[in-house]
């Protein structure tokens, strides 16, 4: 695996923000906390910044706290 992907799951990412991620639980699994936390009071920014991660999730791009691309689907060693 290279650097320049992120060592979690595109796929656990995928469904986290499917289930929950009105609630940014999707977010805190990438390590950004504190869009995390602002996804909670906002309730998934009333529905449009959830869809939209969904979206990047969905097409490989979304992108951990440190940069790197959330796109291998299954976590490295599983």
């Amino acid at each position: 695996m290279t650097e320049r992907y992120s060592g979690k799951s595109r796929l656990v990412a995928l469904l986290l923000c499917f289930l929950v991620g009105y609630l940014g639980v999707h977010r805190f699994y990438v390590g950004k906390i504190g869009t995390g936390v602002l996804m909670i009071f906002t309730i998934g920014g009333l529905g449009i910044w959830y869809l939209i991660d969904l979206i990047m999730i969905a097409l490989g791009s979304f992108r951990d706290a440190d940069g790197r691309a959330v796109f291998v689907w299954l976590e490295p060693g599983s």
